[in-house]
């Protein structure tokens, strides 16, 4: 679209639609996550497992819930 000199506008709302659609894929990535290894170390009865993988999940959620 820069090379073609769309309008500045026009460029904008399609950047703005792949922000979007990465937000969606992150989202869908770490839910996949929370039910398969956050929610094997919550049953697997390890401690130190579980614990690590909420320090895990405190994290994620900070770096990206921006």
């Amino acid at each position: 679209m820069i090379e073609e000199q769309r309008y500045c506008p026009e460029i904008l709302a399609q950047l703005r639609a792949v922000r979007a659609a990465v937000n969606t894929i992150e989202a869908d990535i770490l839910a996949t996550h929370i039910d398969s290894c956050v929610a094997r170390a919550m049953e697997s009865g390890d401690g130190a497992e579980k614990a690590g993988k909420l320090v895990e999940l405190k994290e994620l959620y900070r770096r990206f819930n921006n």
